[in-house]
């Protein structure tokens, strides 16, 4: 049996992070499907910018678009959301399938909204209406300024997926969000069904932390950050609170292994992927490590409820000199500002394109 299903029999959902046009087209999503047992997917900037600029398969949507007066953030989200809606329906059958607790696709509000409360609340409402499936997250990361729009969201039965988290501090404050936002849907008298996901980031703790650690600590960091939330995640789905939530017919925000991708060569490129294996949740997996894991990956046990060794390993790596709090602030804020130069660089990659498109429409044909 692949690797891949047996993580997907585990109860561990296996999304993609990636989506292209080209991916559509050729069949390529929908053999993952079929074959690897990918059951959702993401995106967000920096996939959308590789995406467009890496050949022609959206040139004839840009120049349509721009002829019929679009532009600037507008003709992009409109651009990645024929992409996504495609996308949510071939995951259609598995999210019908599964009570709408899996297959789903992610677009991300714009970055710039980041500490904006009010903007990133209007954007997801937007998202939300423009996208029209069911099956669509918005994603909102878990900044400060996040928090609170991640809970009118989903307060306002928007599916959120919670985007830019890299610590169990940051995990735990979005789950508070998302159970005020059910709860205060309850005492409306709302549906308290409204899904989430919670994303986590893992690679980049080790990217940034690898150089000040000595070699028996590398590419630990970020799984022992993963346990310990893990941990938290176990704990709040046993607690009375959620209970009484679940009871009322809420469905867990489910914990989401983001940046699942190894980036030290030396390190086994499956590393992150069956370290994480682990019921009730999911990871989000570049293609390439989609690939390797669904060769010669291997399943080393389920993480253990209690977080086993990640507060010794964290007290390591503490007394190694790292200030494990502080890195994570720098990380989201330095995640923040590369999804915000991935978005500058996507939106003039489209107005180049667009002006280069135009200006060849109008060149005289040859006779």
């Amino acid at each position: 049996m692949k690797a891949t299903r047996q993580l997907h029999d585990l109860g561990q959902s296996l999304w993609l992070d990636n989506i292209t046009r080209t991916l559509l087209d050729d069949g390529t999503l929908a053999r993952y499907i079929a074959e690897d047992s990918i059951t959702g997917l993401t995106s967000n900037p920096s996939i959308f910018d590789a995406a467009i600029g890496g050949g022609d398969a959206y040139d004839a949507g840009i120049h349509a678009k721009t002829l019929s007066g679009m532009g600037g953030e507008a003709l992009f989200t409109e651009l990645a959301l024929e992409d996504l809606r495609r996308a949510a329906d071939l995951f259609k059958p598995v999210f019908d399938a599964t009570a709408q607790v899996d297959g789903w696709v992610s677009m991300e509000v714009s970055p710039l909204l980041a500490a904006d409360t009010a903007g990133s609340i209007a954007a997801a409402r937007h998202i939300h209406h423009q996208g029209n499936r069911d099956n669509l997250f918005v994603k909102i990361p878990g900044t400060p300024e996040g928090v609170p729009a991640i809970e009118e969201a989903i307060f306002l039965g928007i599916p959120i997926n919670v985007t830019l988290l890299f610590s169990c501090a940051h995990y735990q404050a979005v789950a508070e969000a998302y159970l005020r936002g059910i709860e205060r849907r309850l005492e409306a008298g709302l549906d308290p069904h409204v899904g989430s996901v919670a994303s986590l980031f893992i690679s980049r703790w080790d990217v940034a932390a690898n150089p000040q650690l000595p070699a028996e600590l590398h590419n630990r960091l970020g799984i022992a950050v993963g346990r310990q939330t893990y941990r938290a995640y176990r704990e709040l789905l046993a607690s009375k609170r959620w209970q009484k939530l679940a009871a009322a017919g809420a469905r867990p925000q489910r914990l989401l292994w983001a940046s699942t991708g190894v980036k030290d060569p030396s390190a086994p490129d499956t590393l992150y992927v069956s370290a994480l294996a682990a019921p009730d949740t999911i990871d989000t997996i570049p293609e390439k490590t989609l690939h390797a894991f669904a060769d010669h990956g291997q399943l080393h046990g389920v993480l253990p409820d209690d977080g086993g060794d990640a507060d010794a390993l964290l007290a390591q790596v503490a007394k190694a000199g790292v200030d494990i709090d502080a890195l994570a602030l720098k990380l989201q804020q330095d995640g923040a500002a590369a999804f915000v130069k991935s978005w500058q660089q996507l939106l003039q990659r489209i107005a180049d394109k667009a002006s280069a498109l135009d200006a060849k429409s109008r060149e005289p044909i040859a006779r």
